[in-house]
């Protein structure tokens, strides 16, 4: 019997949500007020002069602002990457978004798919009718990402760096290098369409709580919240929320964990109701450390602090996707 080649994945496939990188403006000069989401995927590579659009599929996933994103198109953009992915012939996936929840989105991915294959995330800082556009360097640079050879997992590609999802946080509201990889350090350059590799790919694989999670029906997500501790707080909006059945709670909180006194009682009771309380820091680099730091879920405290579960590493924002993920799975 003769043997059956298979030819390599050759195509890329670009699954466009909206954002800024889609956005226009009546003017050149304007930065701030133009309007997201308003160009499709074939008019943003229209704009990209070097992509090969024969060995490109393009798909209209989403079209909004970023800000305005939530779990149904998360739940959407999950089956059609997944769906993209087990094509054979597919080499790697590019997705367009805005960068307001950008870490969120790259970050739920991460831990739901878990991909073998390149999934890049990238955006932009200014419209694409800005005089100095940065969208179509970064779709050029992703699109470079997702075809390098050994490339996998999930990450995000802006100004020149490639960061994993786990990393990924946006650090500045205004300027085209607005985002950073934490303590880690990105993962490589892009230098003229080629890669200057820092770190190994990402390769955690997807929690066990992903398919319980995107088998249900969006209403039907574990509830979590995230509450700040800060100077002044107190319980009144812990209270309210464990009143009306939130089923899980993120507290961002100061330094290495730390809770303010004024909030601390109600988080306990929280627990002792049955709510799941996990704390992060609100700080943009770092993580817990000592005791407590990384145990993630107490449902019933035995001493204050140590009992609210720790993120370790983890951003509030990431923590929140993750407790998600570990309430769905039970």
């Amino acid at each position: 019997m003769q043997k059956q080649i298979h030819a390599p994945p050759t195509r890329l496939v670009v699954l466009g949500t909206g954002g800024t990188i889609a956005g226009t403006a009546d003017r050149a000069g304007d930065h701030t007020g133009y309007t997201a989401a308003q160009l499709g995927i074939h008019q943003l590579l229209a704009q990209v002069s070097g992509l090969d659009a024969t060995l490109i599929d393009c798909e209209q996933v989403a079209q909004l602002d970023s800000k305005d994103m939530d779990h149904c198109c998360w739940q959407l953009l999950a089956g059609r990457v997944a769906h993209h992915l087990a094509r054979p012939e597919v080499q790697g996936i590019v997705i367009t978004h805005g960068t307001d929840t950008l870490e969120e989105t790259a970050y739920f991915l991460h831990r739901v798919l878990a991909p073998s294959k390149p999934v890049v995330l990238t955006a932009a800082m200014r419209p694409a009718t800005a005089l100095q556009p940065d969208g179509p360097q970064n779709l050029l640079d992703a699109a470079a990402v997702a075809r390098w050879p050994g490339a996998q997992g999930v990450v995000a590609v802006l100004a020149g760096e490639v960061i994993a999802a786990a990393d990924l946080r946006k650090v500045h509201s205004y300027r085209l290098d607005a985002f950073a990889a934490g303590d880690g350090g990105v993962l490589a350059q892009v230098e003229e369409g080629r890669l200057r590799l820092r770190r190994p790919w990402p390769a955690q694989p997807a929690h066990e709580g992903a398919a319980a999670l995107l088998a249900r029906e969006v209403a039907a997500w574990p509830w979590v919240v995230m509450v700040t501790s800060h100077a002044g707080a107190d319980g009144r909006q812990v209270e309210a929320l464990t009143s009306i059945g939130v089923n899980g709670i993120v507290v961002a909180a100061t330094g290495n964990g730390t809770v303010h006194a004024g909030l601390l009682p109600a988080l306990q009771s929280a627990c002792e109701a049955g709510v799941a309380v996990v704390r992060s820091s609100r700080c943009a680099f770092g993580a817990l450390v000592g005791q407590g730091a990384d145990s993630f879920v107490h449902r019933v405290p035995a001493e204050p602090l140590p009992a609210l579960g720790g993120a370790g590493p983890l951003t509030p924002l990431q923590a929140r996707i993750e407790l998600m993920l570990a309430l769905a799975g039970g």
